[in-house]
């Protein structure tokens, strides 16, 4: 049976200044709320009778961070497209993807794991994507303690790990595929394992030496590290995934294609607006660009050799 004293720990983050509030046995794991969901709306006046753009962002970061981060460039995508604007937040990747199919959102920041997991059961349209150092792909990094002996995967065998959400390409199916090569379970090979909820939430764990190792969307640490944040300054990586398609903008199936095109061309044309330029370069984003669905393959490659693998376990009298 897992450890269960990490929760205690972890559940006092929630009251530390620091926190600013990409096999499937779940139950065996530890999960750790750092948060609660939260729906954050700017709220239309009274008498409004413009139409609301409904959008959310998957946890990538904790939802404070989220906000300040995401608030603007949808402040901005709502008023070129004459709307008012509902955010809405919510802990995991999957209650994004169910707003998006059951048409409860309008559009959605996600990651690419659940677009991978998600488009074919929910249906949503592909939007655009972020270029980043003029690159459309992104990685998953293992990270451990900046004091810490650790320097591999193999040497965390018997120590304690974070995974972001069940969802998440780089916060989980990336360090369970890396495993998978090497001939073990994530439940066998570390003596503890926690689900923090975000990737700011798994580096902090491991700067505070809460746990020995994460794994996390590389974007959101190369974010943290190069504006100087503490949360990343005692922490460094050991492993760099292979790259992958970065994670997208999709609309709902419900929200018409005149909308879904118009909003397209605003993300688009963002970055010649000098405002649009502004917003986008306080995120480290160049600009966007028209996303293709094949960028995403590697993801689904990942995904199908740990269902056969999950499927063969099953199968084991």
């Amino acid at each position: 049976m897992k450890k269960i004293m990490y929760a205690a720990v972890f559940s006092m983050l929630i009251l530390m200044p620091l926190f600013w509030g990409c096999g499937n046995n779940d139950e065996e794991y530890v999960r750790v709320d750092f948060s609660d969901s939260v729906n954050v709306e700017e709220q239309p006046a009274v008498d409004s009778e413009r139409p609301r753009l409904r959008a959310a962002v998957g946890a990538m970061i904790s939802p404070r961070e989220t906000f300040e981060s995401y608030r603007e460039i949808l402040v901005y995508l709502s008023r070129e497209m004459d709307m008012d604007l509902e955010f809405v937040q919510r802990k995991t990747y999957e209650e994004i993807n169910e707003l998006l199919g059951e048409n409860k959102i309008d559009l959605a920041f996600i990651c690419s794991g659940p677009y991978v997991r998600g488009r074919d059961a929910h249906g949503f349209n592909l939007l655009a994507a972020p270029v980043v150092e003029g690159d459309w792909h992104y990685y998953s990094y293992l990270i451990v303690n900046e004091n810490s002996p650790h320097e591999s995967l193999e040497d965390l065998k018997g120590k304690t790990f974070a995974f972001t959400d069940p969802e998440s390409n780089t916060g989980r199916m990336v360090p369970m595929y890396w495993l998978h090569e090497m001939g073990f379970c994530p439940e066998d090979y570390f003596s503890d394992i926690i689900y923090t909820y975000s990737h700011d939430n798994s580096i902090m764990a491991v700067s505070k030496n809460l746990v020995d190792g994460a794994a996390v969307d590389h974007l959101i640490w190369d974010y943290f590290h190069k504006s100087g944040s503490d949360i990343t300054r005692n922490t460094r990586v050991i492993k760099k995934s292979q790259p992958f398609g970065i994670p997208p903008i999709v609309a709902s199936p419900g929200l018409s294609q005149d909308k879904a095109l118009e909003l397209k061309e605003i993300l688009l044309n963002m970055h010649l607006d000098d405002r649009g330029e502004e917003i986008l370069a306080s995120l480290l984003i160049e600009k966007f660009v028209a996303a293709e669905d094949q960028w995403y393959d590697s993801i689904r490659d990942i995904y199908g050799t740990l269902k056969n693998c999950e499927d063969q376990d099953a199968a084991k009298p």
